[in-house]
């Protein structure tokens, strides 16, 4: 045991001094929040000039109640309308090929942001086009629908002989708001968004332990077999214990990385008042998340210390983050259904295990025999894949040249 805590020691303590690690600890929690921020920032962000829309009504009441609704509702901060509305062509008898190529020559040549084509139908089948060279641009497509329709609507009802005003009290802004019992009869909120950015945060964060982790051991195993250093360790130690102090040692530094960054994490949390998951449920995603990096660094280290090349290493690391990236594919359907039968299913798979769990702890915590059963799978998962791992590890780790075939492996990991 001495021995392994002393490659462990050294494995840890060479990756945390380095620079490149250092950079990381700090640098990808501001990527991460960058990524998950600035967009939403920049979607939220309001325009800063007036944009000029078009409109062609060959309906001939809907263009001007258009106009000036736009005009009113929307303004920017300093006090000037965001939208100004240009009638482009009104009435019935309308030539409506000259009014299209009219607006598209606006559109092509700037002058107008889009165009709204009301046809004669609209207030019968509720048709409209809004075109414009930047489509992406869904706040004013909703904005436009919005406004129509609050003008559609007021259009019938006049026609059946209605009071506009009373079709606006009619109308109702319902809140909905999801409420979660818990098993002590507790009401807690639990939004769609709460629950989904709890689940997939955690998924990320395995992910990217893993991918990390996984890939330094490998890179480890790989740069001492090339530079016989590999045979200078064994001679001081075991295979089993060097194998067991590098995952030792590695696992230490991927639980500082995340360690730190959870920190982090609830620092800002407590900051800003937000409370994405219950204590108790973090401590059973604490759990699924270390069993989960102590299968996969074994199913690494298993996987590439026959390994030669670091083109070798990248593709076995490749095949198996496959595996990781299933569940965040099948993280929205999962999270709508979490007793679905192929999700339980998917969870009694070893390697799928951590994340499906993941997945159906914060919006809906399994039964407790599930909990125990899939945390006995894992540990037993564990033992099977370190034990397999040793028996590879000790052979592989002194051959080199070819890379050995699958059946050699295969052998390797049966021999007792």
């Amino acid at each position: 045991m001495m021995k392994v805590l002393i490659v462990a020691r050294w494995e840890y303590m060479e990756k945390i001094r380095s620079k490149a690690f250092l950079i990381g600890l700090f640098l990808t929690p501001v990527i991460m929040v960058g990524m998950g921020v600035l967009p939403g920032l920049f979607a939220t962000q309001e325009d800063q000039i007036t944009k000029i829309l078009g409109v062609i009504d060959q309906n001939g009441d809907i263009a001007i109640p258009f106009a000036t609704r736009m005009q009113k509702r929307y303004s920017l901060d300093n006090g000037q309308p965001n939208y100004v509305v240009l009638p482009l062509g009104i009435g019935h008898e309308l030539d409506m090929e000259a009014a299209i190529r009219d607006a598209n020559r606006r559109l092509v040549e700037d002058e107008i942001e889009g165009y709204c084509l009301l046809p004669k139908t609209i207030l019968s089948d509720s048709v409209v086009e809004y075109r414009s060279n930047a489509v992406g641009d869904f706040r004013i497509a909703q904005r436009v629908k919005e406004t129509l329709q609050e003008i559609i609507a007021e259009e019938r009802s006049a026609a059946l002989g209605l009071d506009p005003k009373i079709l606006a009290k009619l109308q109702v802004n319902l809140d909905v708001r999801t409420i979660k019992l818990s098993e002590a009869g507790e009401e807690e909120d639990s939004g769609f968004m709460k629950v989904f950015f709890s689940a997939y945060l955690f998924l990320m964060m395995l992910f990217f332990l893993i991918v990390t982790s996984g890939q330094l051991l490998v890179r480890s195993v790989i740069e001492e077999k090339s530079h016989r250093i590999v045979e200078v360790l064994v001679s001081s130690c075991s295979p089993t214990e060097l194998m067991a102090g590098k995952v030792l040692g590695l696992s230490g530094l991927g639980l500082t990385q995340m360690g730190f960054w959870a920190l982090i994490g609830i620092a800002m949390s407590r900051s800003f008042g937000l409370d994405f998951i219950a204590p108790g449920q973090a401590l059973l995603l604490a759990v699924y998340f270390v069993l989960g990096y102590l299968f996969y660094a074994a199913v690494f280290i298993a996987a590439g210390s026959p390994l030669t090349t670091e083109q070798e290493a990248q593709q076995v690391t490749s095949y198996l983050v496959i595996f990781l990236i299933v569940p965040i594919v099948l993280a929205i359907p999962a999270i709508k259904t979490p007793d679905a039968g192929w999700l339980k299913i998917m969870t009694y798979i070893p390697f799928l295990t951590p994340t499906m769990m993941a997945l159906r702890i914060p919006i809906q915590t399994p039964p407790l025999w599930e909990i125990l059963s899939t945390i006995a799978l894992m540990a037993v998962s564990i033992y099977v894949a370190m034990v397999t791992a040793g028996r590879i590890f000790r052979i592989a780790i002194l051959s080199t040249g070819k890379t050995p075939k699958l059946w050699e492996i295969i052998q390797w990991a049966r021999r007792p």
